[in-house]
Parts: structure tokens; C-alpha cells; sequence
């Protein structure tokens, strides 16, 4: 039987709901009007018009996050993908599998350039696994297959794909190609699994590292399981706390950004590292500071599902490809010895992380981290949070107890701008589950904008901004260099609350800890999207250390 015709937009967004994509986000542009024009009579996939590039990008990376699968976006041409590489970057250290479909100029006008026209292959090269341009209809059903089948492949990571309006535009007869079959990825071998456990025998002090993207719910507690019956102690990476439940005995904190000294001394004293599905870049291994490159002072054993990991910045004692969910699985049967020799040094790392779960006292009305604890104690286990960049994400990273997969969204490229849409992403994958965004004043109005899209597609987030009147980062950053001498880094902000008001949702100023907790189910009642700005004290610049303290050990030194 021979295929029906169809424009090319109708091919490749028959081929897209045929590799289960449910949700695609959007800004609209010319560029790709046959997509739009195909959408509208597509039942199975929900378009979600974003208000940014950037943030429909950030949107289709989360939902990739969270599906454990292909999250889609498509924008327009120029500014429009240009805007959107900022999701690209974060896909890919992230390990997402993120498509982003690009408008491109017809391809007659290719090479002259034509009004928002951009070499996108070369553009994001850098970026992304893969970047092509389709340059006929015909290979529009393969590519689509073709950039799945990469996206999801190995380590996760996004695929760009460039469409000449022409090509999309263009009414065709061609089957649709097969679809992508899952990824596999392989188990560790018996031989491999034998060896890791003749080091795990013969260590005393081990600490097992775990992260990337390639993880799942079963994983988790398959992790937790194994590691329980061990007493090992496991650290997950920089924003993926939510890889194992906090409130397991074997959980001692998180390696990256705000890392507790105590942990960073267990990290450095162990003998025996087992890295699990994570890179090991530099924000988990302190600048490469903790594990130092080529070949580590403890033994490592690294275990990741892209082979070219594996070697590229450290040199394991034993290097094992596979995917994280497939080794947590062979783990099940791999034991360390009955009684470990390892089991003070575990309960001691535990107690550290408990007393690290202490709170300071903050200077100023509005104590952050009182905030974080009550949030801690009143959200259910299936609350997911989300965090851009910035000093104000390390309240939440160290004072909250994440209990379930899937429940931490954080930008693992450090861009700002990142909660919004993501916790709007989180929601409407997730609709039930309580959504907290967590910001900073310079981090919300990046993408603050993305409220529209909440309330449009009734998607009810709650963002939590924390409003010092400066980019934090950089005055910490400035007094530990430059002490007292600060520039560039104040800022004067709009009325968050009313900012809310005016889209539609709730808004309220907190001007004092104990007006959190009220405002908050207010918020969560009202059934709209809400801000819920505290007025915090400039001088509550870290967890642990005030601003004037950064600006006086800088002095001294």
C-alpha cells in the first residue's frame, strides 16, 4: 500500500508521537508553521507555548529529566535557537535527552546570509551530541528516528535538528521510518562484578559516589538497599540528592557545590572510591581537588554507560561500562564482607551529615534556612524543587531531605534562570505533586516571564524568591577577592508579590520567619500560580557565613 501524502511537518510530528512524546514546547515561528499546522490536529501530543526560547528549552529538558526519556522543543530560527542554547548546554551536562527542532531559512537562501539565517550544525557542534539540518523531506521520518536513537543512547545528551521551512512545507509520499528501539546499555560482567568485590573486601574506608542521567525510581532503592545491608555510606553528586532517600543510613551528604568540609575530608581520606553512573567533573570532585587527576590517591573503580568517560580525566584502577540501573541491579547479589571493617567509619560520616543539618542562625528578620527546615517537615515525599544558580539554591540543597527520584531539578550548567520553567515543566508532568521553585531576586527575573505559561496552562507552581538586593555570588565572590570594593553586583528590584498579582496569581512579601508558614498555605490554596518573596538580609550570604565574615577572613589573609 502506498503512503499517503503529507507535508513535511505532518511526517515528522507523526514520527515524534510514534517515539511516545506527549508534550512539545514551544515559542512559535514562521519558520515551522507546517509543524504548527500538523500539531493542531494532534490529539496525543499537548503544545505548550512558552513565553522564551530559553524557557521552553529549559521546559523539554526537565520534562526529559523527568520522563527518563525524550523531552521536545521547537523554536524559530536566529534569536530564537540562539536563546534556546542555554537549555542545550544544561541537556548536555545534565545528560538529558533533549530534542530541539530549529526553524531554518528556505534552503535556496542558504549560504547568503539570509535574514536569521545561522550555520546551526556548526553553531551547536560544541553542544550537543549531534547537530544536522534535514535538506529534504524524505529524511525527515529517518532523522527524527535517527536523533532518538542518539539523544537517548550511552550518556543521554541533546540533539539539535535544523528544518529548512521549505522541507517541512513540502508534500511528500514516504513511509515512516522504524522507531528507536530503548536504549541498552550493558551490566557489568561476572569477572568485573568479582573484582569490585575483592576491593570492597579489602578496603576500610570506602565511599560510594553516584550520579549522571541515566537513572530511575528502582534504581534508587535497589541503591539503597545494596548499600544498607553494607553499611556503605553513598554520596550522589551535585543536584541528584534525590538519587537515594536522605533519611537512609547510608546517605552522608552530597559532593558539589556546597559540600561540607567534613564530607570533602571523608572523600580525600577514603581508600576505595566507587563511581556510579557520574562523571566525576569538577564541581563534584572540588575543582579536582578531592579526586586528583590523572590517577587518584584512593583507589577508584569507575562505572559509567558512555565508554569515552571512561579514562577521559581519570585513570581507574578498574573501569566497567555500564549503565547505572543495570550495575545497581548486579549489586543486589554483592556483598562485602558479614562484618565490615568500614561500619564506624559509615556511622561517623552519617552523624556528620545529621549535625551538618543543624541550622545557624541568620542575621536579619527572615531566617532562610528556618524557611528550608519548615518546608522540610511540611511538603510530602512526592514534592519536586527546583533551583537556578546562585548562593541562595545552597539553603535548600543542605537543609532539605529529598525522599524520591525524581524530585530535585536543579541546573547542573549553573545557568541561572533555570527554576521557573522547570518547576512549570515539573508540574505539568506531575500535576498532583506539590512544585516549589526556589530563586534568587537576579535568578527569578531571568525567566520570570514563564508565569504566563503556569497560569495559561494551569499549572500551579509556588516560587520561593529570596531577595538580598544583589547578585550574592558575585559580591561573595567579590569580597573574598577584592574585600569591600564591590561593583556591579547591587540590585534594584520590582515588587515580586504584585509582579505575581499581575499575572494573575498569589503573591505575598515574607518580612518575618514566622509569616512563612501562613503565606505558604495560602498559596497552595489559592490554586494559581504564587511568588512568595522574602526580604532578606544582605548580610545572609551563605549557610555558614555571614557577608561581613567573607569580607574579614578576605582582610586578614
Amino acid at each position: 500500500m502506498n503512503p499517503a501524502m503529507r507535508h513535511g511537518g505532518r511526517v515528522l510530528v507523526d514520527q515524534l508521537r510514534r517515539h511516545g512524546v506527549e508534550t512539545i514546547f514551544t515559542v512559535p515561528g514562521e519558520s515551522f508553521l507546517a509543524v504548527l499546522d500538523a500539531l493542531h490536529d494532534e490529539p496525543a501530543i499537548r503544545t505548550v507555548v512558552c513565553r522564551h526560547e530559553s524557557g521552553a528549552g529549559i521546559m523539554a529538558e526537565a520534562t526529559a529529566r523527568l520522563r527518563g526519556d525524550l523531552g521536545v522543543a521547537f523554536v524559530t530560527r536566529g534569536p530564537g535557537a540562539t536563546h534556546a542554547s542555554v537549555a542545550v548546554h544544561n541537556a548536555s551536562m545534565s545528560g538529558a535527552a533533549l530534542l530541539l527542532f530549529i526553524g531554518q531559512v528556505p534552503t535556496a537562501h542558504r549560504g547568503r546570509r539570509a535574514f536569521q539565517e545561522v550555520d546551526f550544525e556548526a553553531f551547536f557542534a560544541p553542544l550537543a551530541k549531534w547537530s544536522v539540518e534535514v535538506d529534504r523531506p524524505e529524511l525527515l521520518s529517518e532523522t527524527a528516528t535517527e536523533a532518538a536513537r542518539v539523544a537517548r543512547e550511552g550518556r543521554p545528551g541533546p540533539v539539535v535538528v535544523s528544518l529548512p521551512e521549505d522541507v517541512l512545507a513540502e508534500e511528500i509520499a514516504v513511509a515512516d521510518a522504524p522507531v528507536a528501539p530503548p536504549p541498552q546499555r550493558p551490566s557489568p560482567s561476572p569477572e568485573e562484578l568479582a573484582e569490585l568485590g575483592a576491593l570492597l573486601q579489602s578496603s576500610a574506608r570506602p565511599l560510594v559516589i553516584v550520579g549522571g542521567g541515566t537513572w530511575s525510581a528502582d534504581a534508587g532503592h535497589a541503591l539503597a538497599a545494596w548499600a544498607e545491608r553494607n553499611r556503605l555510606p553513598i554520596i550522589p553528586t551535585f543536584r541528584r540528592q534525590d538519587y537515594i532517600d536522605n533519611d537512609s543510613p547510608s546517605y552522608v551528604g552530597y559532593a558539589g557545590v556546597g559540600t561540607t568540609p567534613a564530607l570533602a575530608n571523608r572523600i580525600r581520606q577514603a581508600d576505595l572510591i566507587v563511581a556510579i553512573g557520574t562523571r566525576l567533573g569538577d564541581t563534584a570532585t572540588g575543582g579536582y581537588t578531592l579526586l586528583e587527576p590523572p590517577v587518584p590517591r584512593q583507589t577508584l573503580v569507575h562505572i559509567h554507560p558512555d565508554p569515552a568517560e571512561l579514562g577521559s580525566v581519570y585513570q581507574p584502577h578498574l573501569a566497567i561500562c555500564a549503565g547505572a540501573p543495570e550495575t545497581v541491579a548486579a549489586l543486589a547479589d554483592l556483598d562485602g564482607p558479614e562484618e565490615p571493617p568500614w561500619q564506624d567509619w559509615a556511622a561517623a560520616a552519617r552523624t556528620e551529615y545529621e549535625e551538618s543539618l543543624r541550622r545557624r542562625p541568620a542575621p536579619g528578620s527572615v531566617d532562610f534556612g528556618e524557611v528550608v527546615g519548615w518546608l522540610d517537615g511540611r511538603l510530602p515525599p512526592e514534592a519536586i524543587l527546583t533551583n537556578g544558580a546562585g548562593n541562595f539554591s545552597l539553603w535548600p540543597q543542605r537543609y532539605y531531605r529529598f525522599k524520591r527520584y525524581g524530585t530535585q531539578l536543579g541546573s547542573q550548567s549553573g545557568a541561572m534562570g533555570y527554576a521557573v520553567p522547570a518547576a512549570v515543566a515539573a508540574k505539568l508532568h506531575a500535576p498532583e505533586a506539590p512544585v516549589v521553585a526556589f530563586c534568587g531576586d537576579g535568578d527569578f527575573l531571568m525567566t520570570a516571564q514563564e508565569l504566563a505559561t503556569s497560569v495559561q496552562y494551569d499549572a500551579p507552581i509556588i516560587v520561593v524568591v529570596m531577595n538580598n538586593g544583589m547578585l550574592a555570588t558575585i559580591r561573595m565572590h567579590q569580597e573574598r577577592t577584592y574585600p569591600d570594593r564591590p561593583s556591579a553586583s547591587d540590585l534594584l528590584n520590582p515588587d515580586f508579590a504584585a509582579y505575581a498579582r499581575a499575572f494573575g496569581g498569589f503573591g505575598a512579601i515574607i518580612e518575618r520567619t514566622e509569616q512563612f508558614p501562613e503565606a505558604f498555605e495560602q498559596a497552595l490554596a489559592s490554586g494559581v500560580p504564587a511568588v512568595l518573596e522574602l526580604r532578606v538580609d544582605p548580610e545572609a550570604m551563605l549557610p555558614h557565613a555571614t557577608l561581613s565574615e567573607i569580607r574579614r577572613a578576605a582582610q586578614a589573609s
